[in-house]
C-alpha cells in the first residue's frame, strides 16, 4: 500500500506540472494531511472515551454480567467448542467491544478465540466452522453505537453524526443475523471439522480462566 500511495502522489505531481496546476497539488496535498490530522485527534479522544467506558464496565463487573448473559447464545451458536471455556470468554468481550463500536478493542479478544481455536484443531491447514463463524460476525459488525464512524463524521465538520445510529444499528443487526444464518447453513453442506477430544477434555477438566479481572 505504501508503493502504490506514494506512486498516486508521484503521479499527481507529474500531471500537476504538465497541466501546470502543481500549486493546487501541493495545496491538496497539505490540505490532505490536516484533514488526516484533524480525524487522527478525533478517533483518538472518541476511543480514549469508549475504551475508558469498557475498563469501567470490566472492573465494575457489568462486563462479566454481559458475557454471562450472551455466553448462553454463544454455546448455541458455536455447538462444536467444548462448553464454559475461556473460547467462550474471548468471543463474548470480542462482539462486546464490537457492539459498542470499538473495532480495534474488540480485535485482540478475537485472536485469542482464534488461537484457542486452532489449538483444538486436528487439521492444522484448514479452518474450523466456529473460526469462520467468528470471522463472518466479525465481518458483519453488528454496533450499538458506531464511535468510530461518528467520530470520522464529526472530524469532517457533520452537524449530527449520532443521526446514524439507528440506521448503522439496524443494518449491522441485519447483517450480523444473516452471517449467522449463511454460516450455518454452510456448516450443513460441507464436513465438520474435526476437533482433538484430548484436548477438549484437557478444556473442560481445567479451572476456567476468569479473563476479565
Amino acid at each position: 500500500m505504501n508503493y502504490i500511495f506514494a506512486l498516486l502522489v508521484l503521479i499527481s505531481i507529474f500531471f500537476g506540472i504538465i497541466n501546470n496546476t502543481l500549486n493546487d497539488v501541493i495545496d491538496s496535498i497539505w490540505l490532505g494531511c490536516k484533514k488526516t490530522l484533524d480525524i487522527s485527534l478525533y478517533l483518538i479522544g472518541i476511543m480514549a472515551f469508549w475504551l475508558g467506558v469498557l475498563n469501567i464496565a470490566k472492573k465494575s463487573g457489568l462486563l462479566s454480567l454481559f458475557s454471562k448473559i450472551v455466553t448462553p447464545i454463544i454455546d448455541k451458536i458455536f455447538d462444536e467448542l467444548p462448553e464454559k471455556s475461556e473460547i467462550q470468554g474471548n468471543i463474548a468481550l470480542n462482539f462486546s467491544a464490537n457492539f459498542l463500536g470499538l473495532a480495534n478493542a474488540a480485535t485482540p479478544f478475537g485472536i485469542a478465540a482464534i488461537k484457542k481455536m486452532q489449538d483444538i484443531n486436528v487439521d492444522k491447514t484448514s479452518a474450523s466452522n466456529s473460526m469462520c463463524m467468528l470471522l463472518a460476525m466479525n465481518t458483519a459488525g453488528f454496533q450499538l453505537i458506531p464511535a468510530t464512524i461518528i467520530a470520522i463524521l464529526a472530524a469532517n465538520g457533520f452537524k449530527n453524526p449520532q443521526v446514524i445510529i439507528l440506521p448503522t444499528f439496524i443494518v449491522t443487526f441485519i447483517a450480523f443475523v444473516s452471517s449467522i444464518i449463511f454460516s450455518k447453513v454452510m456448516q450443513k453442506i460441507y464436513k465438520k471439522q474435526q476437533i482433538n477430544e484430548n484436548i477438549i477434555k484437557q478444556y473442560d477438566n481445567s479451572e476456567v480462566k476468569k479473563i476479565w479481572n
